[in-house]
């Protein structure tokens, strides 16, 4: 396994990293601790999870998966084995009801109220990484094409946000602060807020990337590599769109598409050619597609960890070997031409 430093901290965390967003859903408890087992023994050391989880997120499973995770560190230990990413989610217009009365926000009071809660289902003293799931801002994220403004009535400002989660740094109950579905703006705005303020540093930044999104380039890889901010690549196989099991119309029984009852943000008019296209590369290379479009993620030099989910332990282990392939030029060169007729077709 290669380890990487977690922004400019003294943690180093694998290159991969374990999700754990179908635990409490589409996988059991007993599943999910087998997930963790495993990925231990291979040198997998940072797990994510998020108060909102399972997903798809329905009241009665929210926290599901944070509470399987507390039940594998009291039943086996280890907690310090491990570098545990978790996420408090933002202000959410019309949604979330079941959070916080349907009044989550990033202020003080609900990210006290956020870790504390995470804290009890995690069976655990701290976090090491807390990040922000999304801004209380009008952003463009989920798969929405550029920003169009909007009202910010009720955002919390950054400073705000960053002096609460000061305050939860120095009670020790969280080590470090990241965001997640952040634009180069904000993640600007927070880095200069920090240094002007003495306030705690964002070390990495949670988006997705992959084939199908390479959005991320755009700035914030810039953002990542100049400011040690790096990402942390979640949906590195578009919610599992590179396997190509989800192909014209297919959508497999007990599969995310299969439960969420939201479109994906990768079912998009380009998303079928593109992703016919990269199976193509894989298959005249010999790769496994899918850990030809992990392998990608992985070696990007704005990338901290690559952060893998899996239902099955078969797939976890597929996808943990990735860390093995070496794409050598031929396949690159492929990859970008791909790219060029079907840029990001899938934000």
């Amino acid at each position: 396994m290669d380890y990487r430093r977690l922004g400019r901290t003294d943690v180093q965390v694998s290159a991969i990293c374990l999700g754990t967003m179908t635990w409490g859903r589409q996988n059991t408890e007993a599943e999910g601790h087998a997930q963790m087992d495993y990925a231990l023994e291979r040198g997998v050391n940072f797990w994510d999870t998020a108060e909102m989880y399972a997903i798809p997120p329905i009241e009665e499973s929210y926290g599901s998966t944070e509470r399987i995770i507390g039940s594998w560190f009291a039943s086996r230990g280890g907690r310090d084995k491990v570098v545990l990413a978790s996420k408090a989610i933002g202000r959410s217009p019309g949604g979330f009801k079941w959070v916080r009365d349907g009044r989550a926000r990033l202020d003080r009071e609900n990210l006290v109220r956020a870790v504390e809660d995470s804290l009890t289902r995690l069976r655990t003293d701290y976090i090491d990484l807390y990040q922000l799931h999304w801004p209380d801002r009008t952003t463009a994220r989920f798969g929405a094409r550029g920003w169009k403004g909007g009202a910010d009535e009720g955002a919390t400002p950054i400073e705000e946000t960053l002096r609460a989660l000061d305050e939860l740094v120095r009670s020790g109950k969280i080590r470090h602060v990241g965001l997640s579905n952040e634009t180069p703006w904000g993640t600007m705005a927070f880095l200069r807020l920090a240094d002007e303020l003495g306030l705690p540093r964002v070390v990495s930044v949670q988006n997705a990337y992959n084939l199908l999104n390479r959005t991320y380039e755009d700035g914030l890889a810039e953002v990542s590599v100049r400011e040690q901010c790096g990402l942390l690549a979640y949906s590195p196989l578009a919610a599992a769109t590179l396997t190509g099991k989800y192909l014209d119309g297919r959508i497999p029984p007990g599969t995310r598409r299969a439960l969420d009852h939201r479109k994906s943000r990768y079912d998009k008019v380009n998303a079928d050619a593109a992703v016919r296209a990269y199976l193509e590369v894989a298959k005249r290379h010999g790769l496994d597609p899918a850990q030809m479009a992990l392998a990608f993620v992985t070696r990007q030099p704005f990338v901290t960890s690559n952060i893998i989910g899996a239902t099955s332990m078969e797939h976890l282990k597929t996808n943990i070997d990735s860390i093995g392939i070496t794409l050598g030029e031929e396949v690159l060169k492929e990859i970008e031409e791909v790219n060029d007729r079907f840029p990001n077709p899938c934000p």
